[in-house]
């Protein structure tokens, strides 16, 4: 490992925990998903542990699982995430916003706007997760009778993220003398009209909003199936991804550099950032007790629901106490359902345990001590496995507050992670460069 090679740390927040029984911990803030108050706390202690970004994910629908599951899911509710974030940068100075919004069920003008908006309330802290919405449901709640099929709806993204990033171009850095005397606001030769007309998509433009503080908002992505490997590695600038071991990080790791290197891009201009569910204890055994009690407030039909959702299929129809039939492809996410029959395969998992590991949480854990929660991370620093990691609380406030004020320490000692914020926007703290504007040369 290079010296100056540092960990980056976005927080996975659903607004909060992703876990389904976070809610019932005790000491956990159980209406957190849809309060302020604890928002706001939230934020501000990542940014007191210095994490590059506060990541909000979203949904377009419910979640497509039964209601007696669903009754027992604190993501019922949650704010819409710009209205939200937007709230948060005013109450944030550093910390990065990184908001989800789909490529399938909005439009290029919309998010354009939105994400410059962002970007300059925050002072160039935004960043937009780019999704392409498998959710079935989500479909029904835009006058469509089903959704788009996988390869589709990644065709329109890449097209999609080709008309935003263009609209964000709009105007030249310099485009606004704002010249009393002369009665000049802004010169006509610095703003550019898009005028797209694609496959999928026509846009005019131009955006009637400055170009961003950031140039463009940082682009977030998180697909790992074969059409979401090549559009992270053309457009990507951060990769939530979600392997479940070090050698599938390496893999995954290697996959995407070498992706970048064809096209000539930097590889140093992508970071890769697993998702990492952590578990913090006084010793390994007081962790591992935390994760048992957490996982036992799981209900088994919120469990069997969970895994329906990952499988794209009805799992309660299967004999729990034996191991999944052969299941074909659906139109949901390829990516999920791999990683689950992976997990399924590797691990001998009953259709029953499959659902308990899935209905809490049942990807890459860091389950131990401060001291050993570290070893692991700087492991896959080390060993190419990832950039950093997107971290998931098991709940909050109290896994929030054990992660930073035990592990953050940690990994500061060690010289791999920062002390200091290294600068004003989220590129800066990620190492990013500002994009050239493609029709206005500096």
């Amino acid at each position: 490992m290079t010296a100056h090679r540092q960990l980056k740390l976005g927080a996975f927040m659903r607004p909060v925990s992703i876990h389904t029984g976070a809610w019932r911990y005790p000491g956990a803030f159980r209406d957190a998903n849809f309060n302020f108050a604890h928002l706001k706390r939230f934020a501000q202690t990542l940014e007191r542990g210095r994490f590059d970004a506060f990541f909000m994910a979203d949904h377009l629908a419910l979640l497509n699982m039964p209601t007696e599951a669903l009754k027992r899911s604190h993501t019922a509710t949650s704010f819409e995430p710009f209205t939200l974030l937007s709230a948060l940068s005013q109450a944030t100075d550093h910390i990065g916003l990184v908001a989800t919004a789909s490529t399938t069920y909005d439009e290029p003008f919309h998010i354009a706007r939105r994400f410059a908006s962002l970007d300059h309330l925050s002072n160039g802290r935004a960043g937009w997760n780019i999704v392409t919405t498998a959710n079935p449901d989500a479909a029904l709640n835009f006058g469509l009778d089903e959704a788009y099929s996988h390869d589709e709806r990644y065709a329109r993204a890449r097209e999609f993220y080709d008309v935003v990033t263009g609209l964000w171009d709009s105007w030249a850095d310099d485009a606004f003398i704002r010249d009393a005397d002369s009665g000049v606001f802004f010169d006509p030769d610095k703003l550019h009209t898009l005028d797209h007309k694609g496959r999928y998509l026509s846009v005019r433009g131009p955006l009637h909003i400055a170009r961003p503080v950031q140039g463009w908002p940082v682009i977030v992505q998180a697909g790992s199936s074969e059409p979401g490997r090549q559009l992270a590695a053309e457009t990507a600038e951060v990769i939530f991804v979600a392997p479940g071991t070090l050698e599938e990080g390496k893999a995954f790791y290697a996959d995407i550099k070498r992706r970048m290197r064809l096209i000539q891009r930097n590889p140093d201009h992508l970071k890769i950032l697993p998702g990492a569910f952590v578990v913090v204890g006084a010793t390994q055994e007081d962790a591992r007790r935390t994760r048992a009690h957490l996982d036992s407030l799981v209900h088994e039909q919120s469990a069997i629901a969970s895994l329906s959702v990952a499988l794209g299929t009805d799992a309660s129809k299967f004999d729990l106490d034996k191991f999944l039939p052969s299941i074909p492809p659906t139109n949901d996410s390829q990516s999920s359902r791999e990683r689950v029959l992976a997990l399924a395969d590797r691990e001998q998992l009953t259709v029953r345990q499959l659902a308990q590991r899935l209905g809490g949480y049942a990807g890459l854990s860091f389950v131990g001590t401060a001291h050993s929660i570290a070893d692991q991370m700087q492991q896959w620093l080390e060993e190419e496995g990832s950039d950093g990691f997107n971290i998931m609380f098991p709940w909050l406030p109290g896994g929030l507050d054990d992660f930073v004020d035990n592990v953050v320490p940690e990994l500061q000692r060690r010289g791999i992670f920062r002390r200091e914020y290294a600068g004003t926007t989220l590129r800066d703290n990620l190492g990013l460069p500002r994009p050239a504007n493609r029709f206005f040369r500096a």
